[in-house]
């Protein structure tokens, strides 16, 4: 059965008032290295049923792996007695009309192992290379393919395939001693450049061969596009309306009500998301398993559009669902699964930034990241493989590792020079989310809180 027919047919029997099902179709590749060589390699596909029935205003969702056909009657009849025994959903409302995509006919687009087929050899030709330079690499590329099916009872029939492909690269020198990474982001492998970011690696090893112990405090510090990445999604899931309104983030305003409208920046920063932005296009419409604080099943279907969330250094939008928009009387504005930041145009490369510092810290990337603090956004977490000190503007040499204590809201309101802005993978979130467009900062009091043995 077709995804498609498995849509049709759940409709068919649900005897709910309103139905929503979701089917996601996914198929992935994978390659695994260590040590110079290829360990291992495979591929997968998977599917996934959700049926969200609707009665009254009662919601029942039920998600099943791999349902066959005879199975499909028991999932939807579980869901339409949820729904039957489910309380008054808050943010019911009527399910949108119907709209169909085209192609909505075709099969799901699976992946294999054929989209590593230029990237191999590539890898390839870094492992000799680093084996006789004395390095060694480790890491993993994967590809997945998620075709997502929505229809309903009133007449949508929507899809959306979407490529998310990540490669990870760790290099370390012989003895173990010294660690550098990279990774990046793509949707087919095609534009990944192995050879230059083992190159970048090999540079970074070659730093970490003067080694400078250096205390906690505050020091300016060139923050990359990862790094920036990994605090500006944690700043984007924590923007949820609902909670803002009701005090509980940082951006509630004292008093009541949402900071909307506010300057956190004096520099013209833009944060904003959109579904067709090149490179890490995504999901035009929303597609909601479940209701949340900030998503809500009832708004299935609605679509996407580019969204500020920043705009010019204020803040510009909070993630809406119709709901929380009647709340909040403010313009319904849904998540979008890609993000984006830019600063002023012009903004100069890392290494223009690294040559123009007298004396810094230049960081790597950011892990372990938690939240300390949701009134003020506060974030703990640590640095890894790879912190540097840049003198006169050149590295000079590695520094032991920190642990930081920073809000990415407050750095937004002391960063001094936003760099050229490109597409990069988050170290943190990447297993989560991965499109994203980022700038490299500077930031002239960044607060390494204290020295982390971590290595």
């Amino acid at each position: 059965m077709s995804p498609q027919e498995m849509i049709e047919k759940a409709l068919e029997l649900s005897t709910a008032d309103e139905v929503v099902v979701i089917v996601d179709e996914e198929s992935s590749a994978n390659l695994r290295f260590a040590g110079n060589t290829l360990t291992t390699n495979g591929v997968s596909r998977s599917a996934q049923l959700t049926v969200i029935s609707i009665v009254g205003r009662g919601v029942g969702v039920v998600s099943r792996a791999a349902v066959r056909p005879e199975q499909l009657d028991d999932v939807v009849a579980a869901a339409d007695h949820a729904a039957e025994d489910a309380q008054p959903s808050e943010d019911a409302r009527p399910l949108l009309e119907g709209t169909r995509s085209d192609g909505w006919d075709d099969p799901a687009e699976p992946t294999s192992i054929g989209v590593f087929g230029a990237f191999a050899p590539a890898l390839g030709e870094a492992f000799v290379a680093a084996e006789a330079s004395g390095r060694r690499l480790y890491g993993f590329a994967e590809h997945t393919v998620t075709t997502t099916f929505v229809g309903t009872s009133t007449g949508t029939r929507l899809r959306h395939t979407q490529p998310t492909g990540r490669l990870e690269l760790n290099a370390k020198s012989l003895d173990m001693k010294r660690s550098a990474w990279t990774g990046v982001s793509t949707r087919d492998f095609s534009d990944v450049d192995v050879a230059a970011l083992d190159a970048v690696l090999a540079r970074r090893l070659e730093w970490a061969k003067n080694r400078v112990d250096l205390p906690a405090g505050r020091y300016e510090t060139l923050l990359p596009p990862t790094a920036v990445a990994d605090l500006m999604i944690y700043l984007y899931w924590t923007a949820g309306a609902r909670d803002a309104l009701e005090g509980r983030t940082v951006f509630s305003r004292p008093g009541g009500g949402t900071r909307v409208g506010e300057v956190l920046s004096e520099s013209p920063i833009r944060l904003y998301a959109d579904p067709a932005a090149p490179g890490v296009e995504c999901p035009p419409f929303v597609v909601a398993h479940t209701s949340s604080r900030e998503s809500s099943v009832f708004d299935n279907g609605l679509p996407l559009a580019a969204t500020d969330w920043i705009s010019d250094g204020r803040l510009a939008n909070l993630l809406q669902t119709r709901h929380s928009a009647e709340l909040t009387g403010l313009p319904v504005t849904p998540a979008i699964d890609n993000l984006i930041m830019r600063g002023p145009e012009g903004g100069r490369s890392l290494e223009e930034m690294i040559a123009s510092t007298e004396r810094g810290l230049l960081l790597t990337c950011l892990w372990y990241i938690r939240e300390v603090d949701p009134q003020t956004l506060l974030l703990t977490g640590l640095t890894r493989d790879g912190v540097y000190l840049v003198e006169n503007g050149e590295v000079v040499g590695e520094v032991n590792n920190f642990r930081f204590n920073e809000s990415p809201v407050d750095l937004l309101r002391r960063l001094t020079e936003i760099g050229a802005s490109e597409q990069t993978l988050p170290r943190e979130w990447s297993d989560y989310f991965n499109r994203a467009i980022m700038p490299a900062i500077r930031v002239p009091d960044f607060n390494m809180s204290t020295v982390s043995q971590a290595s």
